[in-house]
């Protein structure tokens, strides 16, 4: 027995390792931390060197340099819904997914966020009701306090919150505080409530649908790699297309305006051409693969990549406006010393929420990765390209509206939509039996589901307790907002005031 104890010298060599990925992981918090505190103090200094000579330059600085807290902690908490699925499917490293993220997360936000941030920042609160500069300042100053702190928080106990609910539910609690219920505009309010419910089931739809697609058309064919050579350049195609007709309508109206028919001939004139593209790139890839499910997986590396960026544009595009929506109003009213006005968005303004998006991604966002990617259901490649195009898809169509839905609520929703669909395929598909049917003297029999109660709830695809989890918190989520930016606003406007 004495031959199977550890030496001394090992355990002491044990301990002096684990002491040193200790002191490794808190390194790299505090380099994390240290680099966040950096960024918020550079884009305070911005602020402060556009806006020093303004009667509110101070306030100007103090939410700049809250905006950038916010953002941070957007990038934070909402880099699951981009790349944990395609994290999680195996088909994308960490590093290369957050890189792709920060990218495109940036592009989306400076080239398509203008539309969004006028109805964060304008759409819930009536100009009317809070009339004096002073007020409405300290409104939005404690909307995104709120928001900033309760999206920390809930980062930090690794919950993927709305951020949306956050910034909505901070700017109504503001509001009513400063000026009553009546302060705030209930009609746009219940617009937005509605697509928090829409959209997940809207990317949930989507993505089964699309999941129905695959296993319709390549998964149950038996010559799979033929079928993924037909309908693989087809599904990048539809990608392509939808994500050039979006930056076509919104991202060029600067240069030239593009109408809806235009912008759908130009993305179905990107899609023709990506297919032509994409044909031979897909049969090359094809060479020499196994009929099998696992050589498939292989041949979705490239759209998984491609709905990935795409998602982090659609997100950048619309979750930019949580970030710097209310600092916008800020500096409109320091500025014009009204607030019933348009508010016109300052580039610098602009770059907070993207870089501020980015970098908190980059810094802090791996933690909430696996709860998306591979807590809620088993992800494949395939699985994932659909989560991600749904979302991506639906994340478009509601920033093309103005409406500032959940990005959390929709990826969310998809990834519970492929769970769901295959739990059903998999007990009730006729074309799935005669599939995987096993052949015994000539006859065939069908593969039946297992009929004790407790092994099928074993068996589920799609796991309970985290569904229940997720819609808990996002139901606390605009109360508790509410709640603490109504409780802020009151010292923030003896301050401002």
């Amino acid at each position: 027995m004495d031959s199977y104890k550890k030496p001394t010298l090992d355990k002491d060599l044990d301990k002096l390792s684990y002491m040193e990925e200790a002191a490794g992981s808190l390194g790299k918090g505090l380099v994390s931390t240290g680099l966040a505190l950096l960024f918020v103090v550079l884009c305070g200094v911005v602020a402060g060197a556009y806006m020093f000579d303004m009667p509110g330059g101070a306030v100007i600085v103090a939410a700049a340099v809250i905006g950038a807290y916010m953002a941070l902690n957007i990038g934070a908490n909402d880099v699951a819904n981009n790349v944990g699925p395609a994290v999680g499917s195996r088909a994308m490293s960490l590093v290369s997914a957050l890189v792709i993220a920060a990218v495109f997360e940036s592009a989306g936000a400076l080239i398509a966020g203008g539309d969004v941030v006028g109805t964060i920042s304008k759409g819930i609160i009536d100009p009317a009701a809070v009339s004096d500069p002073a007020i409405f300042t300290a409104a939005m100053m404690a909307a995104l306090v709120s928001s900033a702190l309760w999206i920390n928080l809930a980062t930090w106990v690794g919950a993927p919150v709305s951020t949306t609910h956050s910034i909505v539910g901070g700017v109504m609690g503001a509001g009513i505080a400063a000026a009553g219920i009546s302060a705030v505009n209930w009609g746009t309010m219940s617009g937005i409530a509605a697509s928090w419910v829409i959209s997940p089931l809207l990317g949930g739809i989507i993505a089964a649908a699309f999941l129905a697609f695959i296993k319709t058309f390549i998964i149950y064919q038996d010559d799979k790699i033929a079928a993924a050579r037909r309908w693989v350049p087809v599904l990048i195609s539809v990608m392509a297309g939808v994500f050039a007709a979006y930056l076509a309508m919104k991202g060029l109206k600067k240069i030239i305006k593009i109408d809806l028919q235009t912008a759908l001939m130009i993305g179905g004139a990107i899609a023709l051409v990506t297919w032509t593209l994409a044909r031979p790139l897909i049969a090359r890839q094809s060479v020499g693969l196994e009929n099998r499910n696992q050589s498939l997986r292989k041949l979705f590396g490239i759209p998984l990549v491609c709905s990935a960026a795409l998602l982090s544009f659609a997100h950048g595009a619309n979750d930019v406006a949580n970030a710097v929506g209310p600092l916008a109003a800020i500096v409109h009213t320091a500025e014009f010393g009204d607030v019933a006005s348009k508010v016109t968005i300052p580039l610098w303004v602009m770059a907070v929420g993207a870089l501020g998006i980015s970098f908190g991604l980059l810094l802090f966002g791996p933690k909430l990765i696996n709860m998306v990617g591979q807590q809620i259901t088993k992800l494949n490649p395939m699985r994932a390209y659909c989560v991600a195009l749904s979302a991506a898809i639906t994340v478009i169509i509601a920033s093309a509206l103005g409406l500032p839905v959940s990005s959390t609520h929709i990826a969310v929703g998809a990834v519970f939509g492929v769970g769901f669909f295959r739990e059903w395929y998999t007990e009730r598909s006729g074309r799935r039996f005669e599939y995987v049917s096993v052949k015994n003297g000539g006859k065939v029999s069908k593969v039946r589901p297992v009929r004790n109660r407790e092994e099928q709830a074993r068996r589920k695809l799609v796991r309970r307790a985290h569904f229940l989890t997720i819609v808990a918190a996002w139901v606390v989520t605009v109360p508790a907002a509410a709640a603490l930016s109504g409780l802020l606003y009151f010292g923030l406007v003896r301050i401002i005031g």
